[in-house]
């Protein structure tokens, strides 16, 4: 299939499905080719590995995520904490 600039860029979404599909699409300019859509070879999954940043991280107060007591509310609001 060849289409023109204009064509392609009006119908981008379903060049791509036909390419997609196995069809090849050239894209011309002034009747001339240009460019050729080509369908990408699959990407090779990623693996995951887990445990990345084990020792990584410090945890400076294991508490940290517990509520702040009634005194440590009143020292933040009043700038002494």
């Amino acid at each position: 299939m060849q289409v023109s600039v204009a064509d392609a860029k009006n119908k981008l979404p379903e060049l791509i499905k036909a390419v997609e599909d196995g069809e090849p699409v050239t894209i011309c300019r002034r009747g001339l080719p240009v460019v050729d859509i080509v369908r990408t070879k699959k990407p090779a999954p990623r693996k995951i590995k887990l445990g990345r940043l084990k020792g990584k991280i410090k945890v400076l107060d294991p508490d940290w995520w517990k509520p702040m007591t009634d005194e440590e509310v009143e020292d933040f609001l009043s700038g002494r904490g």
